[in-house]
């Protein structure tokens, strides 16, 4: 029985004795000890040190003490310590990502990376953002020029610290961030305010569907509202001491951003003689953006006003000269040279007029884009907002911000909730803004800005509650005309029915609020498919697993069902169906936030000048979404799954390149519940960029958590520990009054 085992060890040892298997065994062990050292140097020395000593230029000693997520709690002597080390600690996270931003933004991204970032680099210099931010940076009121410098101080004495140890992706692209200044921080502002407020593209796509089809169709396609709206709007909610269990207001915020690898947000405690913050930042930016301090609680989101036009100028490129009231006017040009890693240069020129950038020149129309960051200050009232302790200090601090354009929603521990607009806001006396208008006439020029105070606001309103979610907040008879791309009323609907529903609300349960995906549009929008189906007496064999599938569908937009996925490409075939009778062979470019409710309203209203039979059009939509659903996932309906068609991946845009190993640090793919018309809303471009729940009753009962993790390096353990609870849709404990330190960096004021 033994002889067996001893023959095959033999054999096995004869062939583990070969000098080529010896050689293989030893270059293996050899690639492994070049693997571990390259990672060691290039992943783990780059870490944050977080405990210990560090002799750092504070006024006086200052600890920093990370908790089980990796979140920084800053105690410090002063508020100008506080912002310093918040430069630091976030510059040992995220010190790659911040780089990003300002390069973004200031259009040197192709520098480091290459060609495929020329035509972003190109657009970001049409947009003057980096002028914009150097000039915003030499009118800065002093005290704002306190804290951004504070903060820059504090990401340089990192570079200094951490020289010869920067995080993986310099190291991979094989450059040095140089040093931060005031102006960068402008430039992470002014990429935020980018992202949250270009419209002009939306202009020249509604003047070529008006030029093309039926101006009057074309215009009910693009509504500034429902006719249902709830007051005010954004994506946050607060509700008063009446409707909670412990007597104290309750104020949650989740805003809905780009996905992003790292994290849109960090998060972060200051604490200092005057300060006790916690919540979430920018990485680029000093102080907390969202969260609470000892007295009052936060959120904010984007207002979705329209804060750019785009002006037609009878302009000639050769000489830069164009006509305004009767009169020539001269252009000054800009030259900007882009620098591209591994090609040639591309030199770049940019005429600008009164009304900002030639931004667009087609054939010999050419448009000037005037935009609110471009003639605004440059006003940071965060550490204000930090300090706030009533709602009277907390406006006031609002008041100075200029943009863009934002809903603030409030609570405090005296049992207040309140909410108010926030930027600045063109007044426009003759125009709407949703489309290009003459340049020459000088009858479209601004008239100001819409004053603070008369902004949409409210303060302890009778229902208890305030409910925002990107909708129109304006009343139908404000006095200033309003434009913006505001959403359809169907996510605030659904937040304000669940909030009304029962008292006795607990900080924890808002979760099911933020996370609900149920669509009341697509749950109307399957019944009138199913009504449609029943009244034609449609015999159509491959419609009939769908319709099954719709009529008894309950409107949850959730992964792992097929339902969600057939109503979600009916929508899209209807959407075009319907664009294209206003603008014929346009269809595909319409998708905006208004078009569910511009569809509800077509269904219910059922005008004959734009279909003679509505059902004959949504069976039609119908069969298109079968059929396209079958070429995704297969001729079997029942077996389709929406997560998987509203799948998620967020790649890592550096290391996520890596041979081999480089998917490991992207996240997904995922397949996602929710859509464009849920709660949580969530599509493969964005979603809830960070969630946070305040209990004004008990501080240390408040929720949190990132869409990924608190780290920006890879290697951390602090990457991507945050994920599997935001996918689950559970949240962590908003560590405030209490902070279980896992490490503590104890930092040294020089001797």
């Amino acid at each position: 029985m033994t002889g067996a085992p001893l023959a095959a060890n033999g054999i096995i040892n004869r062939v583990t004795s070969h000098p080529a298997v010896k050689y293989i065994n030893l270059s293996i062990a050899v690639l492994l000890v070049v693997f571990l050292a390259a990672a060691y140097r290039y992943g783990w020395r780059p870490l944050p040190r977080t405990s210990g000593d560090l002799t750092a230029p504070v006024s006086a000693n200052a600890t920093i003490a990370r908790d089980a997520l990796g979140v920084p709690h800053i105690t410090a002597a002063n508020w100008e310590d506080a912002i310093f080390l918040q430069g630091f600690v976030t510059a040992q996270d995220r010190m790659w990502q911040m780089d990003a931003l300002r390069r973004l933004a200031g259009g040197t991204l192709a520098q480091v990376v290459g060609p495929s970032a020329v035509e972003s680099d190109r657009e970001a210099r049409r947009l003057r953002m980096d002028r914009i931010a150097e000039d915003q940076a030499a009118r800065l009121s002093q005290p704002d020029r306190a804290v951004i410098a504070a903060y820059a101080r504090g990401v340089n004495f990192y570079l200094t610290t951490y020289q010869g140890r920067l995080p993986l992706e310099f190291t991979l692209l094989n450059y040095d961030p140089r040093p931060w200044t005031v102006a960068d921080t402008i430039l992470v502002g002014l990429q935020m305010y980018r992202n949250l407020s270009t419209t002009w593209k939306d202009e020249l796509k509604k003047m070529d569907m008006a030029a093309k089809g039926d101006a009057a169709k074309v215009n009910f396609l693009f509504p500034v509202r429902s006719g249902e709206e709830l007051q005010p709007g954004s994506n946050a909610w607060a509700i008063g001491g009446a409707h909670t269990a412990s007597g104290r207001p309750i104020l949650a915020n989740d805003p809905h951003l780009e996905w992003s690898n790292p994290s849109t947000w960090y998060m972060i405690q200051l604490k200092a003689a005057d300060l006790d913050v916690a919540g979430a930042t920018l990485p680029g930016a000093p102080a907390v953006i969202v969260g609470h301090n000892q007295r009052i609680a936060w959120g904010v989101t984007n207002l979705h006003f329209n804060v750019q036009d785009l002006y037609r100028e009878k302009f000639d490129p050769a000489t830069g000269r164009y006509g305004f009231q009767n009169r020539i006017e001269q252009a000054r040009l800009e030259r900007d040279v882009v620098p591209v890693k591994g090609a040639n240069p591309v030199e770049q020129a940019v005429w600008v007029t009164r009304h900002g950038p030639i931004i667009v020149a087609d054939g010999n129309q050419y448009y000037a884009l005037r935009w609110t960051a471009a003639e605004t200050p440059f006003n940071f009232p965060f550490l204000d907002i930090d300090r706030a302790r009533n709602w009277k200090e907390f406006t006031a601090a609002i008041g100075r911000f200029s943009g863009p354009a934002q809903n603030f929603v409030y609570a405090d521990v005296d049992g207040n909730i309140g909410y108010h607009a926030s930027g600045a806001l063109p007044i426009r006396k003759n125009y709407a803004g949703d489309l290009p208008v003459d340049g020459s006439s000088g009858e479209y020029e601004w008239d100001g800005f819409i004053p603070f105070d008369q902004l949409p606001a409210f303060y302890n309103p009778p229902s208890g509650i305030i409910v925002t979610a990107n909708q129109n907040p304006f009343p139908e008879n404000y006095p200033y005309r309003v434009n913006g791309a505001f959403a359809s009323p169907y996510r605030s609907a659904q937040i304000r029915d669940r909030l009304q529903a029962r008292n006795g609300w607990k900080a924890e349960e808002m979760l099911s609020i933020e996370t609900d995906v149920y669509s009341a549009f697509s749950h109307f929008l399957a019944r009138q498919t199913v009504a449609a189906y029943d009244r034609k007496k449609a015999t159509n064999p491959a419609l009939q697993a769908g319709v099954a599938l719709l009529r008894n569908w309950n409107g949850q937009m959730e992964k792992g069902l097929a339902a969600p996925m057939l109503v979600t490409l009916i929508y899209q075939h209807l959407r075009e169906a319907v664009a294209n009778r206003a603008a014929p062979g346009m269809g595909r470019l319409y998708d905006s936030q208004m078009a569910p409710a511009v569809i509800e309203r077509l269904l219910r209203e059922r005008p004959k000048d734009w279909f003679p039979d509505f059902d004959q059009v949504l069976l039609r939509a119908f069969a298109a979404a079968v059929e396209e659903g079958s070429k995704l996932q297969g001729s079997n309906v029942k077996g389709w799954d929406y997560g998987y068609y509203n799948q998620l991946t967020i790649p890592q845009p550096v290391a996520g390149r890596l041979p081999l190993i480089g998917k490991y640090f992207d996240i997904g793919p995922a397949p996602m519940s929710g859509s464009s018309t849920t709660v949580k809303q969530t599509t493969r471009t964005l979603g809830p960029s960070m969630r946070m729940i305040a209990d004004l009753a008990r501080w240390d009962h408040s929720l949190e958590n990132l869409t990924i993790g608190e780290s920006g390096q890879v290697l951390s353990s602090h990457a991507r520990d945050q994920w599997k609870a935001y996918y689950a849709g559970r949240s962590f404990p908003m560590e405030f009054e209490k902070v279980e330190a896992k490490h503590v960096l104890r930092i040294m004021r020089p001797q």
